[in-house]
């Protein structure tokens, strides 16, 4: 296998925080870009807050949350707010590729760090903005976190049963969503870049990319439409989760056609002939789903599952938390990374959905708060340690 990563070489100075901005360079860095994390102690990133915390005890060290989110990356502290710490910055900057945000609109502007003002430190710079509406428009002032982009893009309104009103993700689905099309969008840049030397500054909302993956339930509701449906099917009947053995078990069950039906009836010993057609199973959805959850919930839900399947019939067991992360899949996969982390010890992080064929793929440890300052402002910036540590005492690089 090759030594080299994809990215190898790519130089990220990363000032965002929380979710969406951090999620993107958390791609880039798997992939083997050099990525410097820039936060504060001053006002510490919203993502080292979030629990589950290492041992159920707050510390900013310590945030599951934040770790997945950052796997890989250096770490540095710089006060923003000071203009000492901004001239620190544009030297990070002058040495970056890539600079990611996703601040409030106009806050690069005010502490004097435009879009202009980092070509005039490096022309061909790429800027990656994210944020919930993007940067121009109506809404491009305002603040909010996913839920607001779920509500905005008709997310929320799509989700939920129809009895019921519109259901809220239980995470915030446009900071997941976005960071893909922000990592597209990054190596779209650097191609453009590559070919041109020209920069570019990349403008990437939650809003939109959540309504490209939901444009056609979208559709749906424009033309009247019932859209939700919460795990029913207008095509599928029976369509849904079904309780198996053990507290909270359940197994995915999809039946496409009569024949499916048929089989599925054979296994559960169902002979009521109103589950005959399509129509029938959906008039009397109700009886079909207490006969179907009464033979699946005395079965365990993976053997359920896999005879099923075996079957011709699409189903799956539904993973909580602790099997996904002992799916055997996954596993094969090498999906998981083994890292050692000061604060959360040995443990085990998601490392990159693709594959390449020749290419050595390391997922690090997230940083400590503030852990590479002298690394990078003192080794890779060339900084004079004395002024880094006057500048430290002082609260610029804090």
């Amino acid at each position: 296998m090759s030594s080299e990563s994809p990215l190898s070489g790519l130089r990220v100075a990363d000032f965002s925080w929380v979710g969406a901005g951090p999620r993107a360079t958390k791609d880039l860095a798997d992939y083997g870009a050099t990525v410097i994390k820039v936060e504060s102690a001053k006002r510490l990133d919203l993502g080292r807050l979030s629990p589950p915390f290492k041992g159920g005890k707050r510390h900013h060290d310590a945030s599951a949350f934040f770790a997945i989110t950052n796997t890989g990356k250096q770490g540095v502290t710089i006060n923003l707010n000071d203009p000492r710490g901004i001239e620190v910055a544009k030297r990070l900057i002058a040495w970056a590729d890539v600079v990611v945000e996703n601040f409030g609109k106009g806050y690069m502007d005010r502490i004097g760090l435009s879009f202009n003002t980092l070509k005039a430190i490096k022309p061909d710079i790429i800027l990656l903005s994210v944020s919930v509406a993007g940067r121009s428009g109506p809404l491009s002032d305002l603040r909010g976190y996913g839920n607001s982009a779920a509500a905005l893009s008709g997310f929320a309104a799509l989700s939920g049963w129809p009895d019921r009103g519109p259901h809220m993700a239980p995470f915030a689905y446009g900071d997941v969503v976005a960071p893909m099309m922000a990592t597209v969008a990054v190596l779209a840049a650097l191609e453009h870049r590559r070919r041109t030397g020209e920069g570019r500054h990349l403008d990437v909302s939650q809003v939109e990319p959540m309504m490209l993956v939901t444009s056609d339930c979208l559709a749906d509701h424009q033309r009247g439409l019932p859209t939700r449906r919460g795990n029913d099917d207008p095509r599928m009947a029976p369509h849904g989760l079904f309780p198996c053995r053990g507290s909270d078990q359940w197994c995915a069950i999809a039946v496409r056609d009569d024949a499916e039906w048929r089989a599925l009836a054979l296994l559960a010993g169902i002979g009521d002939s109103r589950f005959d057609t399509l129509e029938g199973r959906k008039a009397y959805a109700s009886d079909l789903a207490a006969q179907l959850s009464a033979w699946t919930r005395s079965h365990d839900k993976h053997r359920l599952a896999d005879s099923l399947s075996q079957a011709g019939i699409p189903a799956e067991a539904v993973n909580d938390g602790r099997d996904v992360f002992t799916d055997a899949e996954l596993e094969a996969a090498g999906h998981y990374h083994r890292i050692h982390h000061e604060k959360l010890g040995d443990c085990e992080m998601p490392g990159p959905p693709l594959r390449f064929s020749d290419a050595a793929i390391h997922v690090g440890p997230p940083p400590l708060l503030g852990g590479d300052n002298r690394a990078v402002f003192v080794d890779l910036l060339g900084m004079d340690p004395a002024l880094v540590e006057e500048l430290t005492a002082s609260g610029a690089l804090a």
